[in-house]
């Protein structure tokens, strides 16, 4: 039986129940002010950065069922739950985003450097994230998963890749200069251009739903000892999130800022579609970081001028990865609450409370 065949009936396991109406203890107190109507959309797995169609009808995501499997790219029908696997079924896959106005979508896939799941991380080096060298980009149907084309091939880490609204330009995140960086091109690969040249880690880029601004997360070291932990990590193909703050650039590169100063890890931005908030996870916490204690991340929404940090969810452990649907309506993000097991991260969708 193939790999691709295992992966296909894997996903069967994964998505076989459909999506079911709100359920007691979904909504927690304190989330009303901006949380309504939640609906549960995966059950069981490890299911993330899921993303919106441009019509909202949709959703791109990773994820993986059983232990020790790598993620693959799956699109679901939100109103009915309906899901198929548009990746390979080969190596692992991360960051995919629809492009607008085609049946196409992007990717980051090591596939074609090893069919099998890469190694993890060197575990003396602590909670790291792993840079896969095989790691590049590439353009697949929605409709049958068949790649159309592979936009990066220069040896490294190439990932986590975003899409203009207009469907012209992708941004994403390469160590090619030896350094964790943010480039931008066009959707066939050409014109490329690099947008950040800070030492440290600049990455999750999104554009903002008029194209206006990039966020992103970033860190960039601020002594000789953590300069000195950021080449160790470049060399050895792995990257820290203990500390990342929030930041964002006009789309052209420009007049890139920091946007927050919680010196805990923030990942995660994505803005509202009036462009004025940034929704992003942190372990922030008013009274400390929690980086250093319970691994409690929530769901907070800060103004882009850096103002207004009010705090969205209120789950005890992990919620990330959110998305405001294209009107405003909606929001999907991923969490650790209502799981059937210990480290099961399902969907979750909501109706957005301005």
């Amino acid at each position: 039986m193939s790999r691709r065949t295992l992966a296909a009936l894997a996903v069967i396991l994964l998505f076989s129940a459909q999506p079911r109406a709100e359920e007691p203890g979904l909504l927690l107190p304190g989330e009303e002010a901006h949380l309504k109507n939640i609906r549960q959309l995966t059950f069981g797995g490890e299911n993330a950065e899921a993303y919106f169609n441009p019509e909202g009808t949709e959703l791109i995501l990773q994820a993986h069922h059983e232990e020790g499997a790598c993620d693959q790219i799956y699109i679901m029908d939100i109103a009915t739950g309906d899901t198929r696997m548009v990746s390979t079924g080969d190596g692992v896959t991360t960051c995919s985003f629809f492009i607008p106005g085609t049946d196409e979508f992007i990717y980051a896939s090591t596939h074609g450097a090893d069919a099998s799941c890469p190694p993890a991380p060197d575990p003396t080096m602590g909670y790291v994230w792993p840079l896969h060298e095989g790691y590049d980009i590439f353009v697949g149907s929605t409709k049958d998963g068949k790649i159309k084309r592979q936009l990066t091939a220069t040896p490294g880490y190439d990932a986590e890749a975003g899409v203009s609204p207009d469907g012209k330009e992708i941004v994403f995140c390469s160590i090619r200069s030896g350094d964790l960086e943010l480039y931008k091109m066009n959707v066939d690969g050409s014109n490329l251009t690099r947008l950040t040249r800070t030492l440290g880690y600049d990455g999750g880029p999104f554009f903002s739903p008029k194209g206006t601004y990039i966020v992103y997360r970033a860190h960039h070291p601020r002594t000789p000892e953590e300069v000195e932990k950021v080449r160790y990590h470049n060399e050895n193909e792995v990257v820290s999130p203990m500390r990342l703050e929030i930041w964002m650039m006009k789309a052209s590169g420009e007049e890139q800022r920091q946007v927050t100063q919680l010196d805990a890890a923030s990942f995660g931005p994505y803005m509202h579609p009036n462009e004025e908030q940034i929704i992003f996870s942190t372990n922030y916490s008013p009274e400390g970081t929690q980086m250093h204690g319970k691994p409690n991340f929530d769901l907070y929404l800060i103004n882009k001028d850096g103002t207004g940090l009010e705090r969205v969810t209120q789950y005890e452990d992990f919620d990330g990865f959110p998305m405001f649907s294209p009107d405003g309506k909606y929001l999907v993000f991923a969490s650790n609450r209502n799981a059937d097991k210990k480290g099961d991260t399902n969907l979750f969708l909501a109706e957005w409370v301005k």
